[in-house]
């Protein structure tokens, strides 16, 4: 197992190389850079900025050199130095921008993760043990909603009711007087009475989907003959129930726990923008839309460093949850 991960860290290396190729090409993909934005907003307000200048801050940001060139400078900084580069918009050090907003990023999807796992394992089992009952009616009729319902939609329906019900404004992370503060406990306090709009926002679809994902399992497991053997040797039903069916059914409940982490995170940019989150999702929209490359591609790795990571967790957790699985 030690042996398998080492190797599955090792493998890590050469995908985020890819990932920063494919990254940094799409960023610069559109046509024009940095400086022709620039120019075009100035003409825009009825400014002139000559070409001599043009060229000017093209040579102080480095987009006057290959492609390719700017691309190993960039990649070579950060993995020699721990250096971003610096934002052209913000004319601030990217990692100075990036990585709380990441953190935050992290903070909201673990907890939209937590929130799924925490509402769907206990009803998808209901519905499996109590098939076709009122309950799981119930269920699949809400199921069916959550998947319908547009996150955004639905950050826009919690955000009126906790403003004209229960007084509370709750667009952003923070209150207006710990934005830009240190960290203190206040803040962290503050934090959570902001993160449950949207941690059920974004929990919502996925728990829809796994509550069926899981009862479907289930009632698969449920159905195979060493329950009805362990039933005919008197095992009580609910230590049966969680000893064998469920460990075996939650295997493809964690072997998607990737795809949902990663959801969660690329998902989060459009209710991040409805609710004003100081997440990386509007901050990568912004950077995209100026061509402010090397903010976007950094927060592109940092992203996919965490879909990686992701990866390797789920990985691990189906190797403890099932002895069955060895990779060796």
């Amino acid at each position: 197992m030690g042996q398998y991960i080492l190797k599955r860290i090792l493998y890590m290396i050469p995908t985020l190389f890819a990932i920063s190729i494919v990254a940094f090409l799409i960023i610069s993909l559109p046509p024009g850079d940095y400086v022709d934005r620039l120019v075009a907003n100035a003409r825009y307000e009825g400014d002139v900025i000559t070409e001599e200048e043009a060229e000017g801050m093209r040579e102080l940001y480095g987009l006057n050199r290959p492609l390719i060139a700017q691309y190993l400078v960039w990649l070579g900084d950060i993995v020699f130095r721990g250096d971003f580069g610096t934002s052209f918009s913000w004319s601030l050090p990217v990692s100075r921008l990036i990585w709380e907003r990441l953190a935050l990023t992290l903070t909201i999807s673990v907890s939209s993760l937590l929130f799924i796992w925490v509402v769907a394992i206990p009803i998808g089992v209901y519905s499996a043990v109590k098939q076709y009952s009122i309950g799981d009616y119930f269920f699949t009729f809400l199921g069916f909603i959550g998947l319908a319902i547009p996150n955004f939609l639905l950050a826009l329906v919690l955000m009126y009711i906790s403003f004209k019900y229960l007084g509370q404004s709750v667009g952003g992370l923070f209150s207006s007087e710990y934005i830009g503060e240190a960290w203190s406990a206040g803040k962290v306090l503050d934090l959570l009475s902001h993160l449950w709009v949207p941690m059920i926002v974004l929990g919502t679809a996925g728990t829809a989907s796994l509550i069926r994902t899981l009862r479907a399992n289930l009632l698969d497991e449920l159905r195979r003959p060493y329950v009805t053997t362990a039933r005919t040797k008197g095992l009580p039903e609910t230590y049966l129930l969680i000893k064998y069916p469920l460990r075996h059914a939650l295997n493809p409940f964690v072997s998607d726990l990737n795809t949902v982490f990663v959801d969660l995170v690329s998902g989060a940019t459009i209710v991040a923008v409805v609710l004003a989150l100081q997440t990386t999702g509007p901050l990568l929209l912004d950077a995209l839309r100026s061509q402010d490359m090397f903010l976007a591609g950094s927060a592109i790795m940092m992203l996919s460093l965490m879909a990686v990571f992701g990866t390797l967790v789920s990985d691990i957790l189906l190797a403890w949850l099932d002895p069955r699985i060895r990779f060796d």
